[in-house]
């Protein structure tokens, strides 16, 4: 049964990549060795965006997308450990959302959903996050728009 995702970045400053994640993200991880960090996130998601040749990436493409449950707050705090974003906040329909670069050319998106998270609603405390509360589910021009991305 599969349990979980594992992901792969390509960057061309592999060790730089890896210190942003440990250091200014603050992620969790293992160190298996010479360098190698495993960053161990507490949960994940999986989207699948149709091609509609409009400006998208080839397939076989692949995005990375980090969620927050305060993104006002979460920039906050990674631009006081020196992240810089890629313009302000906007509201994409499915969530809250804006973009910062890593080392080696990663870049990524951060949103705060506006849909509740599956992992909110099934807490082992059995309670939803007081934030999932607040979220609805978009509508269906909203999810047209963010396949459209």
């Amino acid at each position: 049964m599969i349990r979980g995702l594992h992901g792969l970045l390509y960057s061309s400053d592999a060790k730089a990549t890896r210190a942003f994640l440990r250091d200014k993200l603050k992620m969790p991880h293992s160190d298996v060795g010479e360098g190698w960090l495993i960053f161990d996130l507490p949960e994940a998601d999986l989207g699948v965006h149709p091609l509609d040749k409009r400006d998208q990436p080839p397939a076989r493409t692949h995005e990375l997308s980090f969620y927050c449950d305060d993104i006002k707050g979460t920039v906050a705090e990674l631009r006081s450990r020196g992240v810089s974003f890629r313009g302000e906040i906007a509201d994409h329909g499915y969530g809250f959302v804006t973009f910062f670069t890593m080392p080696g050319g990663v870049e990524v998106q951060l949103y705060e959903p506006k849909y509740q998270k599956r992992a909110s609603r099934g807490s082992t405390t059995g309670k939803a996050s007081p934030h999932a509360a607040a979220k609805r589910r978009p509508t269906s021009s909203a999810r047209r728009r963010h396949a459209r991305r």
